[in-house]
């Protein structure tokens, strides 16, 4: 066969157009099915007329509800706003983003020849009678010089089995896998921060039901003093009221301690100390008008839009491709060496016609004994692809149980709420009414202060219920999937974007 000066191009060519035309050797992927039920319970549930619910959701899914349109509250608004931009957490999620696109970026680059622009240049002095090279007559010595500028082609793999691409498949996975559990973050971001301002919320207002209530305490407390020092009244009835005051200042340093350390959450999620003169009035409990009437949906809708859920599908899809590379591996690995050039002894005539210079090196590398340890690195890529399916699966099992006790909250938590507001309405007017009696000398003060005691447990029943259907409200929210706006890539300084679509792994 005679070689022309065409030939290491048109062999470049070939093998750079099988390693782009070879197949992956992983498995078809085939999504598990999700071993959840088909509907939700408690889906069906509609909230009363006049049981707080803020309409306008209509029949979007949560996905498709921004937070700023769930979110009633300005001043949470505002938060959540502050928070997307400082919250640490959310930043080291947008930073894992970017290392993943990097490593997807250089496992990518593998699969395509690198090429290098090499010159050099050697003068050296030859004494007499030594060769200059293996194979060149001895000559009378001198000096000698040779000049070399070239482009060279460095082991480049020609990805017959796919080997290559398996492993730039499973490095895309770990990327997209990345990129979701970034949302999958800022959604639980957004409902840590609503969750934790509620909180604050219901710490404030129970410290001012406190205060009001010791206030009181200590008055009726005064006045049983009063008479017991003048002989009118028992001790009992003092002791009584003594036990009320002591009782408020534990649950007023309880309260206090409450509020702090709730605050302190806030600052933590917002990222920084709170902005007070920046920020908008708080609203009580009372007016907080989250939307409530967001439809469930179906589990297959989780499925297909939360976050979290997407993450682990796209590890288990990552596993699946790495089994492809474990496959290539018991299978010949191909590599080129090769480059195309000028040599000359003279600098000035490095270019001239007659000093080009081209090498070819192809190498073939086939595994016959390892001791296993292909075999084996096979069995670990299926062990890790059962592991990703058990994990993609627990956590389908974790979102529905989740929107399911979300479900259960939203349809029971206003009935709660309704009896509660009737009990400290009850407790409001028993108290009164007592206290009428105990001035008019009918009731004695133990009936006043347990009127009072009554009134108090009730006010904290009812603060306790509205807080827990406020936040129940959120984790429904979250669970469902919303929180998580595209736009909120740039106001979170995300600078990770999704490569160009690579087609599915093909089976030869």
């Amino acid at each position: 066969m005679t070689l022309t000066r065409t030939t290491p191009r048109i062999a470049l060519g070939t093998a750079i157009a099988l390693a782009l035309a070879a197949c992956s050797m992983a498995p078809r992927y085939e999504r598990p099915i999700a071993p959840v039920a088909g509907t939700f319970p408690f889906a069906g549930e509609t909230l009363e007329e006049g049981a707080g619910a803020v309409g306008g959701a209509a029949d979007r899914l949560a996905p498709d509800i921004g937070w700023r349109e769930f979110l009633g509250d300005p001043r949470l608004g505002r938060l959540v706003e502050l928070a997307l931009v400082n919250n640490r957490d959310l930043q080291l999620a947008v930073l894992n983003v970017e290392a993943a696109r990097a490593q997807f970026q250089i496992q990518r680059a593998d699969q395509f020849p690198t090429l290098g622009l090499s010159a050099q240049g050697t003068r050296q002095r030859i004494p007499g009678g030594v060769a200059v090279s293996p194979g060149v007559p001895a000559t009378g010595g001198g000096v000698f010089e040779q000049y070399t500028v070239g482009l060279g082609l460095s082991a480049f793999e020609l990805d017959l089995f796919g080997r290559v691409r398996s492993l730039r498949d499973a490095a895309l996975r770990e990327y997209l896998s990345t990129v979701e559990a970034r949302r999958s973050a800022q959604i639980s971001l957004v409902a840590s921060v609503a969750t934790a301002y509620l909180n604050e919320r219901a710490a404030d207002e129970r410290l001012a039901i406190v205060e009001a209530s010791q206030e009181t305490w200590e008055e009726s407390y005064r006045l049983a003093q009063l008479r017991f020092d003048a002989g009118v009244g028992s001790e009992l009835d003092l002791r009584e009221a003594q036990t009320l005051i002591a009782t408020a200042r534990a649950d007023l340093a309880a309260a206090r301690r409450e509020a702090a350390q709730a605050h302190n959450t806030l600052v933590l999620l917002v990222g920084q100390p709170l902005p007070e003169e920046d920020l908008p009035p708080a609203l009580p409990l009372g007016e907080q008008e989250l939307l409530a009437d967001i439809p469930a949906g179906l589990p297959s809708d989780l499925i297909e839009r939360r976050p979290d859920i997407l993450a682990a599908e796209q590890s288990l899809r990552g596993a699946n491709a790495s089994i492809g590379a474990a496959r290539a591996a018991f299978f010949p690995t191909i590599s080129l060496t090769g480059s195309l050039g000028s040599t000359s002894t003279d600098l000035d005539n490095l270019f001239d016609s007659g000093t080009r210079s081209w090498s070819f090196t192809p190498q073939i590398t086939l595994p016959i004994f390892d001791t296993g340890r292909n075999l084996a690195g096979l069995d670990l890529a299926w062990v890790r692809r059962n592991i990703a399916v058990v994990q993609y699966e627990q956590t389908i099992q974790t979102a529905f149980r989740e929107v399911a006790d979300g479900l259960a909250a939203r349809a029971t938590l206003d009935e709660e709420l309704d009896a509660q507001n009737a009990l400290v309405e009850a407790s409001q007017r028993r108290f009164e009414l007592s206290q009428l009696r105990y001035e008019a000398g009918v009731d004695s003060s133990i009936q006043l202060l347990d009127a009072q005691r009554s009134l108090y447990n009730a006010q904290q029943a009812q603060l306790q219920t509205r807080l827990l259907r406020l936040t129940s409200l959120v984790d429904l929210y979250r669970a469902l999937g919303g929180g998580w706006q595209p736009a909120d890539e740039a106001t979170a300084a995300e600078v990770a974007s999704a490569p160009a679509a690579d087609p599915e792994p093909s089976t030869p």
